[in-house]
């Protein structure tokens, strides 16, 4: 049967409009997918997919919600109101054992989002008796402080990134931790907290460390990569549910964190991240801080002059080393909760890093975009620490200080 003209040339739109239809279908993201962050400088990577498209791009359409504070972020996590969100590395850990929340409860986490970046500031009341770096004046002078008031330390969630750090420097410190007060305070509070004399010393991410020094509130005595260079920090963590059911639009975002690390890594755009970070809706902080300890610039505060990190400043890709979620990262978490007291026994390192660490999934991502998989379950060495193997806990535990 021949068409006629008129036919042909219907069928030729209907065809057409078909195809319009599918290619639509294929390259409209399926729905909206919520991701949140708290106002620090390492949520960088969020913002800058956001900003640069990169979302968009890899198909995605994503909604950045900021929150008031990481058990915010654990809560909304877990109930599904957020699909994911800028977070600290250990917090997954710290919920499932019961540190900070509900025993039992899953995040999974997904990548690594950047390597150093945090500090321990001191506050006014050090200034002059402890200088940068100056770890074995830091007991004398808190046990000093004691004789005309207590002296307190904060950190931003139990079981967190910052709350381990400090605890691992009050252990290279000689402070016993329980003969000082911690508390918990989320990170843009905490420069206010100090200024009002509620803590002597706090660990948090910048740059909030650099703002205390700007404002004279207090000074950065030393930062995390003094501590362990290179140590994984914020971490994209997912509900478990949206990990499960929505394998490829999660790959999708994670190659678009991932594109936005690389772009961040080179230091002629980070004054552009700068300027994002400091509007209202982000970090909502000096343009000149953010960008300063962005570049690896510190000025510490308290006639300390200017600390220049050359290669160990936050990175966020740095040859593809920072991304990996390495299993051997969360049972040095899990170790130092025990070390700390935190858990009473050893808990199965392997199996709870095995159902928490989305190391697969990376791998997947990574071989698609010709990024390296870093090695795992390697030993590790910090600065201010016996040498930890993930392969026998036990015995890092027997000779590890407590």
């Amino acid at each position: 049967m021949k068409l006629s003209i008129k036919n042909l040339v219907l069928f030729s739109a209907m065809a057409l409009l078909f195809m319009g239809i599918f290619a639509f279908k294929i390259n409209t993201p399926s729905r909206k997918i919520k991701l949140g962050f708290i106002p620090l400088t390492d949520c960088a990577p969020l913002v800058a997919a956001k900003e640069l498209g990169l979302f968009a791009k890899y198909g995605v359409d994503v909604e950045l919600e900021k929150q008031a504070s990481w058990a915010v972020v654990r809560d909304k996590i877990l109930n599904g109101e957020l699909d994911g969100a800028h977070c600290l590395f250990s917090m997954p850990l710290s919920v499932y054992t019961g540190v900070g929340g509900k025993a039992g409860s899953e995040m999974k986490i997904a990548m690594v989002l950047n390597n150093n970046g945090q500090a321990i500031t001191l506050s006014k009341d050090f200034c002059g008796q402890v200088g940068f770096k100056q770890i074995n004046k830091v007991a004398a002078t808190v046990k000093s402080i004691q004789g005309r008031k207590e002296v307190t330390f904060a950190q931003t969630f139990p079981g967190g990134t910052h709350d381990i750090w400090l605890r691992y420097w009050m252990s290279a410190a000689g402070i016993n931790q329980k003969s000082v007060g911690i508390i918990t305070i989320p990170p843009p509070q905490m420069v206010a907290n100090m200024r009002v004399d509620n803590m002597e010393g706090y660990c948090v991410g910048e740059p909030w460390n650099g703002v205390a020094a700007a404002q004279n509130v207090g000074f950065t005595h030393i930062s995390t990569q003094d501590l362990w260079k290179n140590h994984p920090e914020k971490a994209l963590v997912v509900n478990s549910a949206f990990a499960a059911g929505n394998r490829e639009d999660l790959k999708k975002v994670m190659k678009a964190i991932i594109e936005a690390c690389k772009w961040l890594d080179v230091m002629g755009n980070r004054a552009k991240a700068a300027s994002w970070l400091s509007k209202p809706n982000y970090v909502n902080a000096p343009v000149q801080v953010l960008e300063a300890r962005l570049k690896g610039s510190y000025d510490l505060g308290c006639e300390l002059g200017v600390q220049k990190y050359k290669d160990d400043y936050m990175t966020f890709y740095n040859n593809g080393i920072v991304n990996t979620p390495k299993k051997s990262y969360a049972h040095w978490f899990l170790a130092q909760y025990v070390r700390f007291g935190y858990l009473k026994a050893e808990p199965n390192y392997k199996a709870i890093a095995e159902k928490l660490v989305l190391d697969d999934l990376f791998a997947e991502v990574a071989k698609e975009m010709g990024v390296p998989v870093q090695p795992d379950m390697q030993v590790i060495k910090t600065n201010f620490d016996v040498a930890f193997d993930p392969n026998n806990v036990s015995a890092y535990l027997k000779t590890t200080k407590h």
